[in-house]
């Protein structure tokens, strides 16, 4: 475990998470499916924003006994003969009132409810005596609710456009598709699980459906920022092949990605906890539940399908590919070098210099002089292997020195 940790830490590239993109994309086409099909055939438990129907309040102060949803609901269920929408305390103190919210009820039926609340709960009026008149109702119709999904997804779709322009300029297409992949995989994600649990959908679940786009991009960016530091003149090396470069990079923040998710989510479990759990504010557990779900999915898609994604895009380079074979013929080359210098004794006489590689070291390529200077040794070794070896040591040079027997042509004098 320490190790783990350790690996974490340093960020050298230990966990081949590149290397393994077929299973991650496995992992995510069986949840997409999953995901996609629940909506397809479950829907979703659309609250009354949506749909319309009824509301019903009343205050808690001054009740003849303190009041608990379950009672509430249970009163509703005896006169009604279902049960309600939603049931909720908001508020603390003084102003803490509970809410009803139901399908569209009748004249009839409203009456017959609100005088059973009264009878239940005895809930003070104005002037701070019991009163029925302390218990309100109002329909709630469903165009808002409409309204408010159609500017959500006119506003999504703005956002993908001006994140698709942004990102193919500042990085490339490539780096784009696959952000913008990663981006679709956390909206349907996070829509399949609020169909699965069947949490019931409000504007506020909407909203919070927006807010999580730009953590997901934001985690993406971070990554994809530093393959591209990595990935600096790499067609003109052979250290490195891009997949390799782009594993490094994600070692290299995945700790980042970690803590930042966890500092993220952790505002949110305060918001279920305090906010829902303790001070009852029922309206918070749909943004808050949205956002858990949108930062836990942005951030896993942004590490195992965003950054494989890309790899696989950039594959299709016949550059890319082209690099990679170098890469490997560099690596060929360098094994039989050192399979030869064993066999050898390693005599130095018997190396074959084109083939060895005595800097091992990855260089910086965030710096221009380092990577310059990369670059020429890359092309003096190319030159290099491009010559053919000799076969023997040359022969050595003939005495031009005619014969002591053989005349020279001088007169002596």
């Amino acid at each position: 475990m320490a190790s783990v940790f350790a690996r974490l830490y340093t960020g050298t590239g230990a966990f081949d998470i590149v290397g393994r993109r077929r299973t991650w994309y496995l992992g995510f086409g069986v949840l997409l499916l999953v995901c996609l099909l629940s909506i397809v055939l479950r829907g979703f438990n659309l609250g009354i924003d949506f749909t319309g129907g009824t509301q019903v309040q009343f205050p808690t102060s001054g009740t003849t006994q303190e009041v608990e949803v379950e009672d509430v609901r249970a009163v509703y269920e005896q006169v009604i003969g279902e049960e309600p929408a939603a049931v909720q305390v908001a508020g603390t103190g003084a102003a803490q009132s509970v809410q009803i919210r139901s399908e569209t009820l009748d004249a009839t039926q409203l009456v017959t409810l609100k005088q059973a609340l009264f009878d239940e709960f005895a809930p003070l009026g104005a002037d701070g005596a019991p009163n029925p008149a302390a218990i309100s109702d109002s329909a709630v119709s469903g165009s808002w609710g409409d309204q408010i999904t159609r500017q959500a997804l006119i506003a999504l779709v703005v956002f993908l456009v001006l994140v698709t322009i942004f990102l193919a300029f500042y990085f490339e297409r490539a780096m784009a598709a696959a952000a913008l992949v990663a981006l679709v995989h956390d909206v349907v994600v996070t829509a399949g699980i609020y169909s699965l649990i069947g949490f019931e959908v409000t504007p506020s679940t909407v909203i919070g459906l927006l807010t999580i786009l730009g953590f997901s991009l934001y985690d993406t960016v971070v990554v994809f920022d530093k393959v591209k530091e990595n990935t600096r003149g790499l067609l003109g090396l052979s250290r490195r092949t891009y997949g390799e470069a782009a594993n490094l990079a994600l070692n290299q923040t995945l700790m980042r990605s970690i803590n930042t998710s966890l500092i993220a989510v952790l505002p949110v479990v305060g918001l279920l906890v305090i906010g829902v759990g303790l001070l009852g504010v029922g309206t918070l557990a749909d943004l808050a539940l949205v956002q858990m779900v949108g930062i836990i999915a942005g951030a896993v898609s942004s590490l195992l399908l965003a950054t494989p994604l890309l790899v696989d895009l950039k594959m299709r380079d016949p550059k890319v590919r082209e690099q990679a074979e170098r890469v490997r013929m560099r690596r060929a080359r360098a094994s039989a070098a050192t399979a030869g210098a064993r066999a050898s004794d390693a005599d130095p006489d018997t190396a074959d210099p084109d083939t060895a590689d005595p800097d091992t070291s990855d260089p910086d390529t965030s710096d221009d002089e380092v990577l310059a200077t990369e670059l020429r040794r890359e092309k003096a070794l190319s030159a290099a292997s491009a010559v053919p070896a000799r076969a023997g040591r040359p022969a050595a040079p003939r005495d031009r020195r005619p014969p002591a027997n053989r005349p020279s042509g001088r007169r002596r004098k």
